[in-house]
C-alpha cells in the first residue's frame, strides 16, 4: 500500500467527518457569498483545526473571493489545500542529522500518547533506511517500561542500553552515549519517561537528560521529538507548548492518526506552535510509520469519502 493510500485509510474518520460537513455547504456551481464563508468558518472550527488557523484561512478565502481569484464553491477546497500545504516547507520536515558521529534523537511525551510504540516504529524505520541504531531505555520510572523496550529491541534487531527499573535516567543516557560513540552507531534514540506536562519535577528530569546528552556528544540532541496523541485534539497543542518550555522540541511525531476523528489538529498545531510534524503513526505495527508529507496528507484529508 502506497503512502497516499495509507494516509487515506488512516485519516478515514477525520476525512468522513470533514467531507460530510464541507460538501453539505459547498455544492458544485454555487456562487460564493458571505453566508457560504460564514458556514465554512463554522465547519472548520468543528473539525478541530483551531480558531487561529481557521481565522487565517477564512481571511485568505475572503481576500481571494473579493479579489476575483475564486468565485464558485467548488474552487474553495482546492484553494484551501494549496494554502495548507504551504505551511510546511520541505526543509522543516527533514530529520536533522549530525555532521559527524551519532545522530541523537530524544523522544518525549506523556504516558498513553503512544510514545513507546512510536519509539519502536522510529527504530524500525531508521534501521530499514540503513542506519545502525542504538536505543537508550531512559524510562526507568514506569513499571515494565524497560522490559517493553527490551522486547521491541529484540524483535527489531536493535541494540539497547538499559539499567534496572528506578535507576537514574541520566546515567542511562550517559552510558548510551558512550556506547553509541564506541560502536560507531549512526543513530542513538533516547526514550524518556512518559510524564504529564504538569509534573514540574519530572519535566526537570527530562531537561537533565538533555543536558547529559549535550555534554557527552557535541551538538546533541540533534532532534527532540515530541509524541502527541492525535485523538486528543486541541489538548495536544497545550502539551506541546508546555514541553517546549523545558526542552527544545524540534519536531512532532503524531501517533494514533488512524484512530482519530481529529486529524484537522495537524493543521492547527503547525499554525499555533510552529513546530514541524516529522512523522505520523498510522497503526500498531512497527511498519506503521510515515515521514510527514503535507501534499499527501492534504490530499488524503480532503479526498472523496469511500462509497
Amino acid at each position: 500500500m502506497g503512502l497516499f493510500d495509507r494516509l487515506k485509510q488512516g485519516l478515514a474518520k477525520t476525512r468522513d467527518k470533514i467531507s460530510r460537513s464541507f460538501r453539505s455547504i459547498l455544492p458544485f456551481g454555487k456562487k460564493i457569498d458571505d453566508t457560504i464563508i460564514s458556514q465554512l468558518e463554522e465547519t472548520m472550527l468543528t473539525d478541530d483545526m483551531g480558531p487561529a488557523v481557521t481565522d487565517r484561512l477564512i481571511d485568505e478565502v475572503r481576500v481571494a473571493w473579493k479579489g476575483g481569484q475564486i468565485g464558485e464553491t467548488q474552487e474553495i477546497i482546492p484553494f484551501l489545500k494549496q494554502k495548507i500545504v504551504s505551511y510546511w516547507p520541505e526543509a522543516d520536515r527533514q530529520l536533522i542529522r549530525a555532521a559527524s558521529g551519532p545522530t541523537v534523537i530524544l523522544v518525549s511525551g506523556v504516558n498513553g500518547s503512544g510514545k513507546t510504540t512510536s519509539v519502536a516504529k522510529l527504530c524500525n524505520y531508521l534501521t530499514k533506511e540503513g542506519d545502525q541504531v542504538i536505543l537508550a531505555a531512559c524510562d526507568t520510572f514506569r513499571a515494565a517500561a524497560v522490559a517493553q523496550l527490551t522486547e521491541w529491541s529484540s524483535r527489531l534487531g536493535v541494540q539497547i542500553v538499559k539499567h534496572q527499573q528506578g535507576a537514574d535516567p541520566g546515567a542511562v543516557a550517559y552510558d548510551a552515549c558512550e556506547a553509541a560513540l564506541a560502536r560507531n552507531a549512526d543513530v542513538l534514540i533516547v526514550d524518556t519517561a512518559g510524564r504529564l506536562h504538569t509534573q514540574e519535577h519530572l519535566m526537570r528530569e527530562l531537561n537533565k537528560i538533555q543536558r547529559v546528552v549535550e555534554k557527552k556528544i557535541p551538538g546533541a540532541p540533534h532532534e527532540v521529538l515530541l509524541v502527541l496523541d492525535s485523538t486528543i485534539g486541541q489538548n495536544a497543542i497545550n502539551q506541546a507548548k508546555v514541553f517546549s518550555q523545558h526542552v527544545k522540541v524540534t519536531g512532532l511525531f503524531l501517533a494514533k492518526l488512524d484512530g482519530s476523528a481529529k486529524g484537522g489538529i495537524v493543521i492547527g498545531i503547525r499554525d499555533q506552535i510552529n513546530i514541524p510534524v516529522k512523522f505520523v503513526g498510522l497503526g500498531e505495527t512497527p511498519d506503521d510509520i510515515e515521514p510527514f508529507n503535507p501534499e499527501s496528507f492534504v490530499e488524503a484529508l480532503f479526498a472523496e469519502p469511500e462509497a
